[in-house]
């Protein structure tokens, strides 16, 4: 057998398209996976580091492990109306965003990147997990001391307003927590570049036989078209997984996140890659790509 070290975060889109192929519902051959379970920043990280075989990223990083690994055609995360959102406790005018502080789930992420792209002069940003972006925006300043502290009447100070970008889950539970949208990143995107956006890929290591890296491209795409046949079902490795979360919620995340483009790029699909990756340099001029090719 051949072990493969393989990265996928526990999210119900992840292991939705994971389950048949970790949990051997196909063929395998002489492949085996240890798994590493982790958020998709940390995933980043490692990545950054070589440290898996094949993992999922976030395009944000791409540019940045394009060296060491190449992108497979399935598994990622690509689509219209699925992008990132920006949220406020408060009404906020757009043309305060650039004064707040903003809460992002990782350096790394395609969050960042989007969020850079629509805002490029709000620089006032603090990294955290995915999962605690909700809490510190709801821990902003009431309006009442930002005015008695700020002398200001009926608005909060942006300087002391929290904002922050969600993604995942949250895009579904926010507005049950009173939180704002103020922008949808990935609108913002698309109305740009006329792209799909890419969320999330999966790449293999540029080490690793070119056959092998095919072979898990197409295992992959088996594994999606497994759990299509059987959806709406969910396997309990995505129930167990989900951090508690409901059915409901757990469909739409599959729902939204999984799709055509997971299955296979396609055209529109690569060249909304090669798009993201033209706009990565533009607004990173100290960035040097140093391989031409992407794509297994």
């Amino acid at each position: 057998m051949k072990n493969i070290t393989l990265g996928f975060s526990p999210c119900p889109n992840d292991t939705f398209i994971f389950d048949a192929l970790v949990n051997k519902k196909i063929d395998t051959g002489d492949l085996d996976f240890n798994i590493v379970l982790e958020d998709v920043e940390t995933l980043n990280e490692m990545a950054l580091k070589n440290s898996l075989d094949v993992t999922k990223i976030s395009y944000g990083v791409l540019p940045l492990v394009l060296k060491d690994y190449i992108l497979l055609n399935s598994g990622g995360a690509l689509g219209t109306g699925v992008g990132p959102l920006l949220i406020s406790k408060y009404d906020t005018p757009i043309d305060d965003i650039h004064h707040c502080t903003i809460a992002i789930p990782g350096e790394y992420t395609t969050a960042h990147m989007l969020f850079a792209l629509a805002f490029p002069n709000a620089r006032n940003k603090i990294f955290l997990r995915y999962n605690e972006i909700e809490d510190y925006v709801l821990n902003s300043p009431s309006q009442e001391t930002s005015n008695m502290e700020n002398q200001h009447t009926g608005a909060v100070d942006p300087k002391m307003l929290r904002l922050g970008v969600i993604i995942h889950e949250n895009r579904f539970t926010y507005h049950l927590k009173g939180l704002k949208k103020i922008s949808d990143l990935g609108e913002f995107w698309e109305s740009e570049t006329g792209y799909p956006i890419p969320l999330g890929g999966i790449v293999a290591k540029r080490t690793l036989d070119t056959g092998l890296q095919r072979t898990m491209d197409d295992l992959i795409k088996q594994s999606i078209q497994y759990a299509f046949s059987n959806y709406p079902y969910l396997p309990e490795f995505v129930k167990n997984n989900s951090q508690e979360m409901e059915e409901t919620v757990m469909r739409k995340h599959i729902d939204l996140y999984v799709n055509d483009f997971s299955v296979q790029l396609g055209d529109d699909g690569k060249n909304a890659v090669r798009e993201f990756l033209q706009i990565y340099e533009s607004i990173n001029p100290l960035y040097k790509k140093t391989v031409n090719e992407i794509f297994v």
